[in-house]
């Protein structure tokens, strides 16, 4: 079998590193997670470049500088309870699941759940848990999360998802009224009723499609709970 270890200590260096993210329990993760395994076999030779991949179901991995600037930004540490909306191939989670004490991953195409779940066996990830359904609506039973983050562009941040946020919890997600560009936003638990929220980085998700997300056809928002965006 072939070594990618070379590749992916490249990639933490110049991908990672380089870009400002020094977090030592992040970047150790990302140089112990094969993401060579989280692509198609066609795929493995580009699994470490610069950018995102295709996956099934229509559906991508996203770029490495922005799985690790997502969990920089919530604020993942050792012991944490972690909730992550949209598995994909399953890469985050398992970087998420190197630092944190336990990752609840929801997806909704069940052709992708499948897929992440068999990879995690074969890595033999203990500590992540797979469901597939309406990642919006989050995993209420699990809560309450230290963090969330949700791997999908939608409309606004869900109240569904904020209520499951442990007090000092952050949540980080894509929010924009655009299907095509989105920025990175942080919300914070601040106590029973208040949020802080934060605004990072310009990014281009897939959409959040779901209960309070994206509607199926991406023509129009879905209701929310929130008339804010960004409100509490």
């Amino acid at each position: 079998m072939r070594d990618f270890g070379p590749q992916r200590e490249s990639m933490v260096r110049r991908q990672i590193a380089a870009r400002g993210i020094h977090d030592a329990a992040l970047l150790d993760a990302m140089r112990h997670v094969p993401r060579e395994r989280f692509v198609d076999a066609s795929l493995q030779d580009y699994a470490y470049e610069d950018g995102p991949l295709p996956i099934a179901a229509g559906q991508t991995i996203s770029q490495p500088y922005i799985v690790a600037r997502m969990i920089e930004i919530a604020r993942i540490a050792h012991g944490a309870r972690v909730l992550e909306i949209g598995a994909g191939s399953g890469y985050a989670a398992a970087v998420m699941a190197q630092i944190a004490a336990r990752v609840y991953t929801i997806e909704r195409h069940g052709q992708l759940s499948d897929l992440a779940r068999g990879r995690f066996d074969d890595l033999h990830y203990a500590n992540i848990e797979v469901r597939t359904g309406d990642g919006t609506c989050g995993w209420a039973e699990a809560a309450p999360f230290d963090a969330i983050i949700a791997a999908a562009g939608g409309p606004d941040v869900p109240d569904a998802l904020k209520q499951q946020l442990a007090i000092g919890g952050r949540l980080v997600m894509p929010v924009g009224r655009s299907l095509h560009h989105q920025r990175l936003v942080r919300v914070t638990r601040v106590d029973a009723v208040r949020f802080e929220t934060r605004e990072f980085d310009d990014v281009a998700f897939v959409p959040l499609i779901g209960t309070y997300g994206w509607a199926e056809e991406g023509a129009r928002p879905m209701p929310s709970p929130s008339p804010d965006p960004f409100g509490p």
